[in-house]
């Protein structure tokens, strides 16, 4: 590695863990003090609520982590041509594209790590502040688990299975009841291929109702509709159920596809699995923005300009991710269109400004 090329890239690490330590920083005091009331109300202990304040870390990271390599990549540059350097590099024969180059392979790194980072870190992070918030904090009682083969749940009557449950039409699918008596016998099995909560009970259809008499006979009694003894309602069941921003990419890759086998909703799944994808991308997309921006002319401002138009760049990308991604979870757009809209009006803009740049 040539001596600018470690310039170039110490500047720019500086900046980028400038830039991270801010935003998690910013983000972790005021999400404190917004839950401040409620761990007072729920009498937390302190241990509970700097774990959970810890475990927001990972999170924070993955979403700023973009923004962050965009204004340090501004910053950077911007400091080089307020001082001449770039003018300087010019003069000896180095390209515009050949000063980003450093930058350029950071960020190709960074996308990987990114990537990585969401499928392994994020998730595991994100259920843990769930579990804290309640159980340790509300202490709830640790009722259920969700894994890829379905929903496990200790309800009030007995013990659940689902293999899938859809809040959006509030509906069970896939149900194995299982009833034991005091002694812990096996009493009665009920079966169903899916339930829809009907505003006070859950009604099933395709229901089997299996029940073992006490000298261990088994009968079967068959149901096209019947109103099945759950007690719970749809909220118990969405607490279990985990959110994309609790899943990887590959575990909504599993579940995606086990709902689609199933016959049940899959889009606002299929949505976010492309967004993991595509997310990964921006770091890249927004620092070949970021060096466009910085060099279209020399000693075009310092670091407060181009702080400011990182963050401004940054937010617009995220506005237009969301709304795009919002789309897709609700059907608006394909889910894999929905995920890369944003990155691809980035990629046009880029196109643009490239052609004005001179390099």
């Amino acid at each position: 590695m040539k001596i600018i090329d470690r310039y170039i890239l110490g500047e720019f690490f500086r900046f980028l863990i400038m830039c991270l330590l801010l935003f998690v920083s910013l983000f972790l005091v005021i999400d404190f003090f917004e839950r401040l009331r409620f761990f007072i109300s729920n009498q937390a202990a302190v241990k509970h609520a700097l774990a959970y304040v810890v475990c927001q870390i990972p999170m924070v990271i993955s979403l700023t982590l973009p923004v962050a390599v965009l204004i340090a990549t501004m910053a950077t540059l911007s400091i080089f041509s307020k001082n001449s350097e770039i003018t300087a590099m010019k003069a000896t024969g180095i390209s515009l594209y050949r000063i980003g180059a450093p930058i350029l392979l950071a960020a190709c790194l960074i996308t990987m790590i990114l990537f990585f980072f969401s499928e392994w870190v994020t998730p595991k992070a994100n259920q843990k502040v769930n579990h804290i918030m309640r159980v340790e904090i509300k202490k709830e009682a640790a009722r259920g688990s969700f894994k890829q083969e379905g929903i496990w749940y200790r309800g009030e009557g007995g013990i659940y299975n689902f293999n899938s449950y859809d809040p959006k039409e509030q509906k069970l699918q896939g149900i194995s009841l299982y009833f034991m008596t005091p002694d812990f016998r096996p009493q009665t099995q009920i079966l169903a291929k899916e339930a829809y909560w009907r505003g006070k009970l859950w009604e099933g259809y395709q229901v089997q109702v299996i029940t073992i008499s006490p000298d261990g006979a088994p009968s079967m009694d068959k149901f096209d509709q019947m109103i099945m003894p759950i007690r719970e309602k749809p909220a118990d069941f969405g607490e279990i159920q985990l959110t994309p921003g609790e899943m990887g990419f590959f575990d909504l890759r599993r579940y995606a596809r086990k709902l689609v086998a199933e016959g049940g909703e899959a889009t606002p799944y299929l949505a976010d699995m492309h967004a993991k994808i595509a997310f990964a991308f921006v770091p890249l997309i927004l620092t070949i923005t970021g060096i466009l921006f910085s060099v279209r002319s020399e000693r075009s401002g310092g670091i407060a300009r181009s702080i400011g138009l990182g963050v401004i760049i940054g937010f617009s990308y995220w506005i237009v991710h969301a709304f795009s991604i919002s789309f897709g979870r609700s059907g608006i757009l394909p889910p894999i269109a929905a995920a890369w809209v944003a990155n691809a009006l980035f990629v046009i803009a880029i196109f643009i400004i490239g052609r004005r740049v001179t390099t």
